[in-house]
């Protein structure tokens, strides 16, 4: 069995999920459905495949003392800071740069802080054979979940007719990429759904760190070129300095339109376990307990002639009256008040108070 290393993906803001996600305590640092945050929750779901001391998180200079008090069993050199956010690619790139120091044969486990699995048990099945597919395979491995309703809220993997021969996995239900696809519009994911060989893209990835730093160095070899200057600087007095100037010229970009896409050969494990990315509150909604009334409401509230609708009072007092369809959260300096199904443009308030420079409600 190989040393396995995990990986989370911490450096968000969680814009839709504002006014509770604020730039110092973004979304993956909040309880948001289950006990405890979303980034103790991913943390603690993998401690018995993946030792915390083996656990390393990316985050940036903002959310670091936050994550290390939510994180104590995690080392302090664990927790790796990104001077700009640049998305996915640099941000797995810059791990891997660390763990091969460490084991340059080493598997790691990429995950978003912030996602939920309500069958834990499940979700470590399918993780314990990704790490063996991809030890065995030396590729490219990620996670697939099984749709169940047409999703316009995230992209797609499609899946290849098996030849035989062609996948020794296969009788594990392991399955291997035909191609990556965007987020589609209603009319194509319903078309997905039902030709029966789509999953939904869950962002969840496993490989030998040698495997995923040479896949990076073919695919993007400008972003490569850069890093190089950052592995010389690990562990020296001038890594901060060299990170930053490295990351001004890096651009951004996906590990999956960096590297997944271009890769020759990838396998996805379809898993069933109860996944959500909870990217916005209609996530909340959609998975939250409800009463006779379809309601759903956290917090001191009074309410009347109110149906189907989620409150998130907070420590404030709400009350409703006559209405339905609504998302109504309460924080102590602001409040959003949206109909349901509507909640994904959420982001478009953060946008206007970084214009107006409302940085107070930030």
């Amino acid at each position: 069995m190989p040393n396995v290393y995990a990986v989370i993906m911490a450096g968000g803001v969680g814009s839709r999920f504002w006014p509770r996600s604020r730039e110092k305590s973004p979304k993956q640092l909040l309880e948001i459905l289950e006990r405890g945050t979303m980034i103790q929750n991913t943390v603690k779901r993998i401690e018995s495949l993946v030792d915390p001391t083996r656990t390393l998180v990316v985050t940036n200079r903002v959310q670091k003392a936050a994550i290390a008090k939510q994180l104590p069993k995690l080392p302090q050199g664990n927790i790796i800071v990104e001077p700009i956010g640049r998305n996915t690619a640099p941000c797995i790139a810059l791990a891997a740069l660390f763990i091969r120091r460490l084991d340059p044969a080493a598997v790691m486990i990429v995950l978003p802080a912030d996602h939920i699995m309500q069958d834990a048990d499940e979700f470590r099945r399918i993780l314990r054979l990704a790490v063996e597919v991809a030890e065995e395979s030396k590729t490219l491995v990620t996670v697939g979940i099984q749709p169940t309703r047409p999703e316009t809220g995230y992209g797609y993997i499609q899946v290849r007719e098996e030849q035989d021969g062609g996948n020794p996995w296969s009788p594990r239900g392991v399955r291997t990429v035909k191609t990556f696809a965007e987020k589609p519009n209603l009319e194509t994911a319903r078309k997905f759904l039902a030709s029966g060989d789509f999953y939904w893209n869950s962002g969840m990835f496993v490989w030998r760190v040698d495997t995923i730093l040479d896949q990076i160095e073919r695919q993007l070899p400008d972003m490569w070129k850069e890093l190089q200057r950052v592995d010389a600087a690990i562990g020296s007095d001038n890594f901060d300095h060299v990170l930053e100037n490295a990351y001004r010229i890096i651009r951004p970009i996906s590990i999956d339109y960096g590297v997944m896409e271009k890769a020759k050969s990838v396998f996805v494990i379809p898993g069933k376990f109860g996944w959500s990315d909870v990217g916005s509150w209609d996530e909340v909604v959609r998975l939250s307990g409800k009463d006779d009334a379809g309601n759903s409401v956290k917090g001191t509230t009074y309410l009347l002639q109110t149906n189907n609708t989620f409150i998130d009072a907070g420590d404030t007092f709400v009350a409703a009256i006559g209405v339905e369809d609504l998302v109504i959260i309460a924080t102590p300096d602001a409040v959003l008040v949206c109909r349901q199904g509507a909640s994904q443009d959420v982001k478009e308030v953060v946008d206007f108070l970084r214009r107006k420079q409302m940085t107070e409600y930030l």
